[in-house]
């Protein structure tokens, strides 16, 4: 392959044009990653956007096989040149990465690496994840274990398809906000009518309050069933402004791990959309942070299917132990789809997606669906 300017921009427009296909983060993702494997001719690619606990919430790979990743093991932590990209902002490009002090931790089943060329994946001052390549093809044996090396050229169209891959993790940033914000107006909708419903239970008890005191003199018996009803209204009230004070606080998965905050948002849900919405955790250990942020991910996008699209009347979300992992389910008896057609049709309700999000942590995702006998997404990860 020549990486020549005159072979390396027309590449570059190829790539950038199939990137525009895409409206899911991870599809873009994985197309940058792929391209910049074909258009620099490199044994392998990745992309890798970092968490907040020292790990990656997406690590996307090219040129690994799924047995290879399988054995490589869980996800790598932010360390050695993964990390230098991460907190400045400058290029790595390495004759042999096996020489550089910072190399090290690579797990024993990792594909052998020597050459390496490294951007970051940057938006202004911010730094989003990192971009690389490892091991130039070259026309012929290289000498002495040394590969091809990455040249100028390539570090140049490596930046354009770095800066790609921050305008699609900036769009998925914006997506996630206007989510939240939708959240957000759900709770407030969910505000107005729990206040609605505890002021009805309030107005109810003070009327039949009134009634009792009236009674209490010409009909006994008839005020004491007036009290009954009195105790039973200030129970139900009781029950409404607990429901309030706990779904409306929102759970967050670093302080309330992944079941409290599936419940909380699933209690959310079942008092904001019509049909119900009902959650159920059994044996549940804790997973590793980036397995619980896809699965809560996962099961967001789910919900947000089912009550949208699919008319179901009830939505059962379960998460239960699986080994060392987990198993996520979110099922609805709605009106289903064939998997097969919407595919065909491009329409993808977000499946490519948690299919992604699934792999990006190891784990694995299936959909069964038919016309008229509901939905059913499974999510199962390894735990660690």
């Amino acid at each position: 392959m020549t990486n020549g300017a005159g072979a390396g921009i027309p590449a570059v427009s190829t790539a950038i044009l199939a990137m525009s296909r895409h409206l899911e983060v991870r599809d873009v993702l994985k197309t940058i990653v792929a391209s910049a494997r074909e258009l620099l001719d490199a044994e392998y690619a990745a992309l890798g956007v970092p968490d907040d606990h020292g790990g990656f919430a997406q690590f996307v790979v090219d040129g690994v096989s799924a047995e290879q990743w399988k054995a490589i093991g869980p996800l790598p932590r932010q360390h050695g040149i993964l990390a230098a990209m991460l907190h400045n902002a400058t290029p790595e490009r390495l004759a042999d990465v096996r020489e550089d002090p910072r190399f090290g931790g690579w797990p024993a089943a990792h594909p052998d690496m020597s050459d390496f060329l490294g951007l970051p994946v940057a938006d202004g001052d911010e730094i989003l994840g990192a971009l690389f390549l490892a091991n130039k093809r070259c026309p012929t044996p290289p000498s002495r274990g040394i590969g091809c090396r990455f040249t100028e050229e390539d570090e140049r169209l490596l930046g354009i398809l770095a800066q790609h891959a921050a305008i699609a993790l900036t769009n998925a940033r914006l997506y996630e906000r206007s989510r939240e914000l939708t959240i957000a107006g759900e709770r407030a909708r969910l505000a107005h009518e729990l206040h609605d419903a505890v002021a009805q239970k309030l107005f109810s008890l003070r009327l039949t309050a009134q009634a009792a005191t009236a009674l209490v003199d010409r009909d006994p018996a008839r005020a004491k069933d007036e009290l009954h009803q009195v105790a039973a209204l200030a129970a139900e009230a009781a029950d409404e402004l607990r429901a309030a004070v706990v779904e409306l606080r929102p759970a967050g998965l670093d302080e309330d791990g992944l079941v409290a905050t599936l419940r909380s948002q699933t209690q959310v849900l079942d008092r904001a959309h019509s049909a119900r919405v009902t959650f159920a955790a059994h044996c549940v250990r804790a997973l590793p942070a980036a397995q619980e942020e896809a699965m809560l991910r996962v099961a967001q996008e789910a919900l947000h299917n089912a009550l949208r699209h699919s008319g179901a009347g009830h939505v059962e979300v379960t998460l239960t132990r699986n080994g060392q992992g987990a198993l996520l389910r979110i099922a609805d008896n709605g009106c289903g789809f064939d998997p097969g057609a919407v595919r065909r049709a491009g329409r993808h309700l977000g499946l490519v997606s948690m299919r992604d999000r699934a792999g990006g942590v190891g784990g694995k995702l299936t959909v069964e669906s038919e016309p008229g006998k509901g939905t059913a997404v499974e999510m199962e990860v390894p735990g660690g």
